[in-house]
């Protein structure tokens, strides 16, 4: 099991690297840090502490910041690799020095200042950033409370963070991508946004998820939404690849006045609740035509409820150091006043489980519930999707018979419930993990590169 060391620095321009005494390797020929790799003396620790420290020259040559204070330690084919090197790839950057990344600049800030306690070297580059001629990058690092440029190596592994949909569609970032996998052999975490229906269909015939699957197909005809409103008394109408509940609209069948109804969150924010006689011209008023194309169609579900309102649960699960996937977040959202989404913009409320549910027993059963279905659709997306699945954001219901119902599942989950105070400690260990997913991938393309990336 390999661990995290204090670094030290000596004054002297020989190129050497001393080595914490409980680090038994043999044969060094190299040092490496990140793209960038030199000749050096390496030894044993002569004081024979358990620290590593390394010389100002050697440090200037392999483009070590300054400020790093603490480091793991690799070997692997006679050299020594330091790091990881985390490169944390998005774009939006501005001119602004107190704000790089523009409004996210505040959720990046927090999650490169786990450097230190983490063993782990984040940063965060865009495409204008890469020295592709000598094998650098500038990095924005958060240090000490402000924001520094530091020029590194290219990084071990790269963490996706791209914004959205349109940002990730461009072909720079594939040419980019591409380029850094190829030539470098850098693998890339939570690359690309989930579309809905795909993430559907490619979980259908999986065993473990199956039982968590609602019927959703893409849409067909107005036959098939009048088929599953009759079956399951609503249905929901959604943008494939849409995000924060927009785009959402749920169809039901008034049987008393046998009239068709419509609720929605209109265009200025407003929820709306239109009726009509005819399922048709309702559909047709509400989604044009063109629109319906991007949609999908997906079996209502009866939710429990919170003082009336519509309830539904987001549920974080992460990858850990050791490759392994944890549950890290789990959270309650009460749907907001006439809404048919409990998206926080729309009025919905975060709560705790423990706020939820006042009986301890039913709490604990429905933590149970949410976290092995987390746990079993995580394993069953990380088999069936390509590319190194790193964090998802699920969103769950839970039927009036305790069944859980997969909504939605997210690569690049938001963060709004962790507004809610008593979500504090999830925030932190949800950023940990996000890092700690790096230090896992850069052991395995050491251990099985041609593995990892065919």
């Amino acid at each position: 099991m390999i661990k995290s060391y204090k670094l030290e620095r000596f004054e002297t321009n020989e190129k050497i690297i001393y080595l914490p005494v409980s680090f038994n390797q043999e044969n060094i020929q190299a040092i490496s840090l990140g793209s960038l790799q030199a000749q050096a003396v390496c030894r044993k620790h002569p004081n024979g502490r358990n620290v590593v420290s390394i010389s100002s020259s050697l440090a200037e040559e392999l483009a070590l910041p300054p400020f790093i204070t603490d480091i793991y330690l690799f070997c692997h084919d006679n050299t020594i690799i330091l790091g990881p090197l985390i490169g944390i790839f998005t774009s939006g950057f501005t001119s602004f020095l107190m704000k790089p990344i523009g409004e996210r600049s505040a959720f990046f800030s927090k999650l490169l200042s786990l450097q230190s306690s983490l063993g782990v070297i984040p940063f965060v580059f865009g495409e204008n950033h890469i020295d592709w001629e000598n094998g650098l990058v500038r990095g924005h690092f958060f240090i000490r409370n402000h924001w520094e440029t530091h020029v590194v190596p290219l990084p071990n592994v790269i963490y996706d963070r791209l914004p959205n949909r349109r940002s990730e569609k461009k072909q720079g970032y594939q040419d980019i991508k591409a380029r850094l996998q190829k030539e470098y052999g850098i693998p890339w975490y939570n690359p690309g946004f989930f579309n809905k229906l795909d993430v559907f269909e490619r979980l259908e015939n999986d065993e473990g998820a199956i039982r968590y699957l609602p019927e959703t197909h893409a849409f067909q005809s107005f036959s098939q939404i009048e088929r599953m409103m009759s079956k399951y008394g609503h249905v929901f109408i959604k943008p494939k690849n849409g995000s924060l509940g927009l785009g959402v609209h749920q169809f039901t069948f008034d049987r008393d006045t046998e009239d068709y109804l419509c609720r929605f969150q209109d265009k200025g924010g407003k929820n709306r609740l239109i009726k009509s006689s005819s399922f048709e011209k309702l559909l047709q008023r509400v989604i044009p035509a063109k629109v319906l194309n991007r949609m999908l169609i997906q079996q209502g579900i009866h939710l429990i409820k919170s003082e009336g309102r519509a309830v539904d649960f987001r549920v974080h699960t992460n990858k850990d150091e050791n490759g392994e996937w944890q549950v890290s977040a789990i959270a309650a959202k009460v749907a907001g006043e006439g809404s048919v989404t409990t998206h926080l913009h729309n009025g919905g409320k975060v709560k705790s489980l423990q706020e939820l549910f006042t009986d301890p027993e039913q709490c604990e059963r429905t933590n149970e519930k949410l976290r092995k279905a987390a746990i079993s659709l995580s394993s069953a997306l990380e088999r069936n999707m390509e590319g190194f699945i790193g964090e998802i954001g699920f969103d769950f219901g839970i039927d009036t018979l305790g069944r859980v119902w997969l909504f939605e599942a997210n690569s690049k989950p938001g963060r709004s419930i962790f507004s809610h105070p008593d979500l504090k400690s999830f925030e932190l260990l949800t950023r940990k993990l996000s890092l700690s997913f790096g230090l896992y991938l850069t052991q395995q393309v050491m251990q099985r590169p041609q593995e990892t990336f065919t």
